[in-house]
């Protein structure tokens, strides 16, 4: 049977590649790089019959399938391959490139569906009047709620012009850099508004990097989630451990690790 392909549906390349790797329920780290070439070059010239044009990054990324479907039909060096113990697979770095997507993508996706969660829970805007006064309702924010407002930035954004900076690859433990370091450009007390540095990114991808920076930073202690009024504006603040968490670069170096 033919696949059907739905072009719309891919944003880019890897996206594509990714969706023919779950029609064929293979391993993401054993691709048969073979029959995804031909299906990806079977899309690209259904796209071409339909004249949808394709960006530069896909006709680069068939180079390279082909690239790599052609070293792989060389012969091994068996000396070769002991010295490197096998590391000279030249899937490799597509692979370590469609695992990395893959991750961020399924963390999009589980955050648009928690917002759509999140729009299906009513609250009641007058439980304010219900709270002892010694009660502070700005404390009371769930990751719901960080959802909720991430989820809205992307949707308003949605339209607006994204530019897609690839030399500038930023990583969760570059953005956890970053937010640490807007921290110490304000007072102790003074709220850091996360969503204000959420809509500055130019890329889909780097809001979603920011955003998985934040949930490591309230999980490490480095920080909590606040709000000043109920229902107002999210905002960051140092927790009480922040420079004992940032006393040394060993926690970033650990999330290093786990997003490579």
């Amino acid at each position: 049977m033919p696949l059907n392909f739905r072009l719309e549906r891919y944003e880019g390349p890897l996206d594509l590649l990714l969706d023919l790797i779950r029609k064929q329920e293979v391993d993401i780290a054993d691709i048969p790089i073979s029959t995804i070439t031909a299906q990806y070059l079977e899309y690209m010239d259904c796209a071409r019959e339909m004249d949808v044009e394709l960006g530069a990054e896909f006709i680069y990324m068939a180079a390279t399938l082909i690239y790599i479907k052609s070293k792989m039909l060389l012969p091994n060096d068996p000396a070769l391959e002991k010295m490197t113990d096998g590391e000279d697979d030249p899937r490799r770095d597509l692979v370590n490139r469609l695992m990395e997507h893959e991750r961020f993508k399924n963390a999009a996706e589980m955050l648009q569906q928690k917002r759509l969660i999140e729009e299906n829970v009513w609250s009641n805007p007058q439980v304010k009047s219900y709270l002892p006064e010694e009660v502070d309702p700005g404390l009371a924010v769930s990751l719901f709620d960080l959802v909720k407002a991430f989820g809205e930035v992307l949707e308003r954004v949605k339209n607006r012009p994204v530019y897609e900076v690839e030399s500038a690859d930023i990583t969760v433990s570059d953005m956890i850099r970053t937010v640490r370091e807007r921290l110490l450009e304000i007072r102790p007390e003074e709220p850091l508004f996360i969503l204000r540095i959420l809509a500055e990114q130019r890329s889909r991808r780097a809001m979603i990097v920011l955003f998985l920076a934040v949930l490591e930073l309230v999980r490490m202690q480095a920080v909590v989630v606040t709000q000043k009024e109920m229902f107002g504006e999210i905002a960051l603040l140092r927790h009480s451990h922040f420079d004992t968490v940032f006393a040394s670069d060993q926690p970033i170096a650990a999330i290093e690790q786990d997003y490579v």
